[in-house]
């Protein structure tokens, strides 16, 4: 691309400001992490400063490298006045932050903030979002267009709603205007539904306005991913058919690209449709058009538009090779797609999407994680994760995509007990859509349901359900051969169609390994292709297949390889911090002098972006795909620490088949997992662990628990992020635990932990070569023992821990690490009772705390972790023994984000098992302020006046009086239910008392409610109180009223109160100059 000097851009402007979309939520993930980086990438390249504001520290685009000046802030009006004050940038780029972005710059606008300091807006035009999002508006554009959309009104009360229901007949669907991911929305059936979804509507929307609209669920929903330039050259990037019709939302949606069954012509005016609108709204830059269809009557509606980079987009972009956000950055510099060389189309104003395979993306939930929660698919967005495969026909795509999703399924048939149930049982399942459906379909298919009955209940077209029929008559063909494999050509068709070596050894009853042995006999293999990355000279990434009949790729032979395994679908406890590792991973490869080559399925990530490593693999995390690509590229050696328990799974199974594992042995992992062995190395080092036992019976589990005392820490054995874990308080409770756990096998007991009672909890990253370990700083929780790690809010570096508390953690720390000989990371996990420090766990894989570590205390741990790893190969000196504790002379306070808001039905108290979807980042030099930062960026708030209501469970009584005082100190009025307020009136503290819910009237709901409550402290009790406050909780949810469920929470929040009043105006202060001031001790 030696053609870049002479491409005219703006020379207006030199300093571009980019807002980043926030914490990762259902709805907003790291697609805009994504979005955000590439752009970052294409305007250094054209030579302008960028400055970037983003309040979440887990993705690769707050690392101080991406921008040139990173700000890791609340993202509001406030914080993003007072920076573009500080930096007077000439241009705001709205488009790359998700929601979030646009409404930030739409409010900007209206404060009259860019006007003052003199910003332009680039990529989207203030109009044109106003055009593109406020329901009215595009509505009229759409009327001049001459473009169908679903007949609607506007409502701005209930009584409204209402009438316009009555006229359009119900169901009707709900959709407030600037929200994101469907959320305060909803399909209704009658008046008294509308009711309640409207009132939730009105207070989601940005502007109190929700459209009332008639159904149209159960049409063919259908987008199209365009780009247009300033001189009005407009391509489709991608047409994406959603397999899952109108009526589950499109982030939930199974779907495919290209289109399989919708015929040219639709396509061709889908595509003038979607022309005429981007013209209309005038986006440059990529824009995501949704469109649906009546398949009886060919009736098309225009659903809606996103004038930005999306979910989709990123999906579109990954699916072609076409950098949508890249493009868009530098068409919104004035440049235009004619301008920008290609090497497969000569110019990009010549694209056209013409791939030869077909791609699937499907979603990944979790709805095992919220206890109460319905498994239901509707219009708001419920899937926390994504994954996309490529193949050369649906059915190998589609199956490659099943295994891709690391659910512990590796095909579709026998998923849970449907195997077991009748015809009629498994249609009766199919009466909704839910994160089941596909896997229920194929069994009923397997039972004689026909085309017809399922297409009449799902509104799934014939086609698919034909092709997956023809996949459910494969695989009882090989049913009916059980105890062998199977012959050439019916091996040879398996494959062709998708069916995994794992899956059909399960069929079969042989080993993977006999399977997998007979197929290289046979000559069966996989093959892979590139797809051509638009924009670039032959840059590409690649998919296998076993379709193709010849291997053409190419492999380079002159460089050393080092092959890193990425972590596969977003989940909770599994997110983009395992990303960033992977993506700092392949950057210090390259510096030291290796070919990196990254395998990973999910589409969300920088780390599936084409020139994050040297080769791309878009592929499924699994023994038979990661083989055959460790076959074909022969690397000297295998990353597997950096991807959370995605390739820690696969890292024994893979050494036994002679993969250089690199780092930590597989067999140390395993080790630290293996419950006895550890305590057994914790005895030999003399560092203490609570008092613990394991069960595999209800029998043992009591006997367990009642040699420790309760109350107890249960949990089954090899979990990421908590899964099934609770505390129990007594025998009946442990009875109800032990016969509803799952699984539990001698090899899997369930594992009895005494629980520390307000323990404090801390963790600690550590950097190890196996001989030396450097710890850069411990991190403090700030929620007690009992908090998911993963939910605790945390102080990092620790404030509240004596010198010799620290000390002892990082000596623990060292010692453990060298006596495991961890080579690269390593995560340790402690609490604080008394004044003894007990060991909880050791994790010797990177944690979802590097990046947080990294960007605090101004160190890049993966990239001297890699250095580690790679020292047998490169034979450089140890970088370990060289790292210094240097001064941190700020705060960092992370708080976790949780999407209790999608799951109205679940009682929003944290607990031990995670629930978080992302975190955000407050820094500043007093720990008040970065607490108040912290909660900020949440977008909760705290208040600095009003009205806190007091109601706390026995166990907090004692520390109730001192959190009272400190709130009367900062002058706020005082109200407390029962016990609380007798002990808070006895202190002499000045309070009213209010009724419980079973009280009498007017009680805590009814002041919620009225908007006479600004905080709330509510401890839950445990068992005998969860039915007695949850309603609290759930109110103040609903309200938007800041809730704390723990004292130690109550107590940073009186600080980060009493901060804000002492000082009101906080400044903002970029990384950097963070960075700058961390001094040499």
């Amino acid at each position: 691309m030696g053609t870049e000097k002479a491409m005219p851009k703006r020379q207006d402007i030199n300093k571009i400001l980019i807002i980043g979309s926030g914490p990762i939520i259902i709805g907003q993930a790291c697609e805009f992490d994504y979005s955000g980086t590439q752009a970052c990438k294409a305007l250094k390249k054209l030579g302008y400063e960028i400055v970037l504001v983003n309040s979440n520290p887990a993705t690769i685009m707050t690392d101080p490298d991406v921008a040139d000046i990173t700000y890791i802030e609340p993202l509001n009006v406030d914080r993003l006045t007072q920076i573009i004050e500080k930096e007077r940038p000439d241009a705001l780029l709205p488009n790359l932050g998700g929601q979030s972005g646009l409404n930030l710059c739409s409010e900007l606008d209206e404060a009259g903030v860019l006007e003052k300091y003199n910003v332009k807006v680039i990529g989207v035009q203030i109009d044109a979002i106003k055009r593109g999002e406020d329901r009215i508006e595009f509505k009229h554009t759409m009327e001049k267009l001459g473009i169908e959309m679903a007949r609607s009104e506007v409502a701005y009360s209930v009584e409204e709603a209402v009438a316009i229901a009555e006229k359009l007949k119900y169901p009707v669907v709900l959709r407030p205007a600037y929200t994101m991911g469907g959320a305060g929305g909803g399909m209704v059936y009658n008046v008294e539904e509308l009711k309640v979804v409207c009132a939730r509507g009105l207070q989601a929307s940005l502007v109190g306005q929700v459209l009332v609209e008639e159904c149209i669920s159960g049409w063919e929903e259908l987008e199209l991913e365009v780009v247009r330039d300033a001189k009005n050259n407009i391509i489709t990037v991608c047409f994406i058919e959603n397999i899952d019709p109108v009526g589950v939302h499109t982030g939930d949606s199974f779907c495919s690209a290209p289109m399989l069954t919708i015929p040219e012509d639709v396509q061709k005016d889908l595509e003038k449709k979607s022309y005429s609108i981007v013209e209309a709204i005038e986006v440059i830059g990529g824009c995501n058009c949704q469109f649906a269809r009546n398949t009886e009557t060919g009736r098309v509606v225009v659903i809606e538009i996103n004038p930005r980079t999306s979910r989709s987009s990123a999906l579109a972009s990954k699916a072609t090779g076409f950098p949508i956000a890249l493009v868009s950055a530098m068409l919104a510099c004035g440049l235009t797609l004619d301008e920008i060389p290609c090497g497969k189309y000569g110019t990009l104003d010549k694209y056209k999407p013409d791939g030869d395979y077909v791609v699937i993306k499907y979603a990944r939930w979790a709805f095992e994680k919220f206890k109460g929660a319905e498994d239901k698919l509707g219009t708001q967005m419920k899937a926390v994760g994504e994954v996309m495969s490529i193949g050369k026909t649906y059915k190998e795509a589609f199956q490659k995509a099943i295994r891709s999703l690391e659910t512990g399924r590796y095909g579709l048939g026998f998923a849970r007990d449907y195997n077991k149930l009748s015809k009629d049982e498994l249609l009766s399942k199919l009466r909704y859509p839910t994160s089941e459906r596909q896997f229920v379909i194929y069994e009923a298919l397997r039972k004689g349901a026909t085309i017809d009955e399922i297409y009449n209940l799902t509104k799934i077209k014939k086609w698919f359900l034909e092709q997956m029929k023809e996949l459910v008559e494969e695989e009882n063909a090989l049913l009916e051969h059980k105890g062998a494999v199977p012959d050439e050509n019916t091996l040879r068709k398996a494959k062709q169609d998708g069916f995994s070596d794992r899956y059909l050894s399960g069929l079969l009853g042989v080993t993977e390994e006999e399977i997998r042995n007979a197929r290289l006999g046979f000559g069966i293999r996989e093959a892979w292709e590139g797809v051509h990355v638009s924009g670039t000279e032959n840059s590409a990434y690649y998919y296998s297949s076993y379709n193709i009949p010849e291997d053409k790729s190419p492999s380079n032979t002159d460089k050393p390889k080092i092959m890193i395994l990425g972590g596969g679908p977003n989940r909770i406890g599994q997110g983009i911090e395992f990303d960033y590792c992977c993506v700092h991973a392949a950057l210090a490869l390259k510096k030291l002098g290796f070919e990196s080559i990254i395998v990973n399925c999910n589409p969300e990530t920088v780390s599936t972006d084409y020139d994050t490593s040297d080769k791309l693999y878009f592929e499924p995390l699994t023994l038979e795909d990661v083989l055959a690509i460790h076959e074909k590229e022969k690397p000297l050696g295998v990353i597997a620490q950096f991807g959370g328990q995605t390739p820690l799974n696969l890292a024994g199974d893979l050494k036994k088949y002679g993969v250089n594992i690199l780092g930590t042995s597989p067999e140390t992992i395993d080790e630290a997992e293996d419950r006895d062995l550890f305590r057994a190395m914790m005895e030999k080092l003399n560092i203490p662990m609570p008092e613990n036992g394991m069960a595999v019976n209800v029998d043992e589990a009591l006997e367990i628990a009642n040699r420790i005392g309760y109350p107890v820490m249960v949990r089954p054995s090899y979990v990421l992020g908590g899964r099934g874990m609770e505390v129990v308080h007594d025998d009946e409770m442990m009875r109800v635990y032990m016969s509803a756990a799952v699984g539990v096998t001698p090899d899997r007991p369930i594992l009895i932990d005494r629980f520390l009672n307000h323990a404090t909890e801390c963790e600690a990253d550590a950097i190890s070569d196996g001989e030396h370990c450097f710890v850069p700083a411990v991190m403090e929780h700030i929620e007690l023992a009992g908090v998911h790690s993963g939910d605790s809010a945390c102080i990092l570096p620790s404030k509240n821990l004596t010198k010799k508390q620290v000390d002892t953690i990082r000596d623990y720390t060292k010692r453990i690490a060298v006596e495991m000989g961890v080579r690269g990371l390593m995560n340790m996990q402690y609490a604080i009772e008394g004044d003894t420090v007990y060991v909880l766990e050791a994790n010797p894989r990177a944690s979802r705390t590097v990046p947080l570590v990294s960007k605090v205390c101004g160190i890049n741990m993966v990239r001297i972790a890699t250095d580690i790893i790679t020292l047998p190969l490169t034979g450089r000196p140890s970088p370990v023994p060289a790292l210094r504790e240097r001064a941190v002379n700020h705060y960092g306070v992370k708080e976790a984000v949780v999407p209790f808001n999608m799951f109205p039905e679940v009682d929003p108290v944290l607990g031990p098992e995670m629930r978080s979807t992302g975190e955000v980042l407050g820094i500043s030099p007093s720990f008040g302020e970065a607490y108040y930062k912290a909660q900020e960026a949440t977008r909760t708030s705290l208040p600095s006046e009003g009205t806190v209501l007091l109601s706390v469970c026995d166990r907090d009584k004692p520390e109730l009086v001192e959190t009272a005082r400190a709130f009367y100190s900062l002058g706020f009025k005082i109200i407390a239910t029962g016990k609380s307020f007798e002990m808070i009136k006895e202190a002499g503290i000045p309070v009213e008392r209010i009724f419980k819910m079973y009280e009498g009237r007017p009680n805590i709901a009814d002041q919620i409610a009225n908007g006479e409550i600004q905080l709330i402290i509510n401890t839950p009790a445990g068992k005998d109180a969860v039915t007695d406050d949850s309603y609290i909780r759930k109110a103040a949810i609903k309200h938007r009223v800041p809730y704390i469920t723990t004292m130690a929470a109550a107590k940073a929040s009186a600080e980060g109160i009493r901060a804000i009043k002492e000082n009101t105006h906080f400044g903002v202060k970029s990384l950097q100059a963070h960075h700058a001031d961390i001094s040499e001790l």
